[in-house]
């Protein structure tokens, strides 16, 4: 999966290069920063860093790793959080700009980054968050890199409150839970779970009985019997979309698609099917359609599946933005 949000110990990742959220004099701080100096030793790091003799902010440098997993340090000083007037969110998307491209030159492949500024900087989390996700988002549509966006617990990661409520009342409208519902309110979830998924099948069953134009009858009979390699692979086609760009917007691995294309026959996790179904942007029926070819459904009775369906119906299909929700609800995250 190119980009996943972990909630993990940053000094303890094992990955190429990890990202010091740093001060421009590179010199031993608090937060993040001590942490990491402390992890991979004060003393080597910190005239690692002198050597360097300082960092603008927004730019990036680069050490060894010393007693670190991480085979090397990339230090990025963030801007102070001054209400937004001072340039800030520029600075701080330069931060993960130039952190990505200097792994890039040093042949990395594998990256985890803190929320930045976002500590004793003040940066306020939930904007901090977008501008990470969205400049990360724009470097892997060009580069491959397995890049982390790590948070230390959930106080560090903030949704916005106007998404974060909107998906909960979704959630408490649709998601049906059938061991707290007794009597009348269990036979009154089950009629409404029916009866939407009766809709669900009777818009894909139109779909799924109308021959397409120009689709001969053996063809169609074909479509009938495909499996979820053949199935996602003409739905790439009829979308007229590159493969890069289907695993890319899925959040997929270059390596992983690989094996989707020459095994027809692959069998895939929900959740890879489900980030092939948003890059394609189906809609319910036709991710249903996508599902079925490989045994699966959405269902109410799965808040991760309730989830999906919020933003299928809201039309939105970033799927580092859905991650970021599915983070923020302790779900799966899409991608593979």
């Amino acid at each position: 999966m190119p980009l996943q949000i972990v909630r993990d110990d940053i000094t303890k990742m094992k990955v190429d290069t990890i990202v010091n959220a740093a001060n421009p004099q590179l010199k031993k701080g608090g937060g993040v920063c001590g942490a990491i100096f402390q992890a991979a030793g004060a003393k080597e790091l910190q005239k690692a860093c002198d050597e360097i003799g300082g960092c603008s902010i927004g730019q990036a440098v680069i050490t060894d790793g010393f007693r670190l997993y991480a085979k090397h340090i990339i230090h990025t000083p963030g801007p102070i959080w001054r209400g937004g007037k001072y340039n800030e969110a520029a600075q701080l998307a330069a931060c993960y700009f130039n952190s990505l491209h200097l792994a890039k030159d040093y042949q990395l492949h594998s990256i985890a980054i803190p929320l930045i500024s976002t500590g004793i900087f003040g940066y306020p989390k939930d904007e901090a968050l977008n501008i990470a996700v969205s400049t990360i988002s724009e470097f892997l549509l060009v580069h491959e890199m397995d890049v982390y966006l790590v948070v230390f617990d959930k106080q560090s990661f903030h949704l916005s409150k106007k998404l974060f409520h909107s998906i909960h009342e979704y959630i408490d409208e649709h998601f049906v839970k059938d061991a707290g519902l007794k009597g009348n309110r269990r036979e009154e979830a089950f009629i409404l779970e029916t009866l939407q998924e009766e809709s669900i099948r009777s818009d894909y069953a139109i779909e799924k009985d109308r021959p397409l134009e120009g689709t001969s009858l053996v063809e169609y009979l074909n479509m009938l019997d495909e499996t979820f390699s053949m199935r996602l692979l003409r739905m790439i086609d009829e979308r007229r979309m590159t493969d890069v760009e289907a695993y890319t917007r899925a959040n997929i691995s270059r390596k992983l698609f690989s094996k989707i294309r020459t095994n027809h026959d692959y069998q895939p996790k929900k959740k890879t099917a489900l980030a092939f179904a948003i890059a394609l942007e189906l809609s319910v029926a036709e991710t249903n359609e996508l599902l079925q070819s490989a045994g699966y459904t959405l269902s109410h009775s799965s808040k991760f599946d309730v989830i999906i369906e919020y933003f299928i119906i809201q039309r939105n299909f970033n799927i580092h933005e859905i991650n970021e929700a599915l983070f923020a609800f302790d779900q799966p995250l899409l991608g593979g």
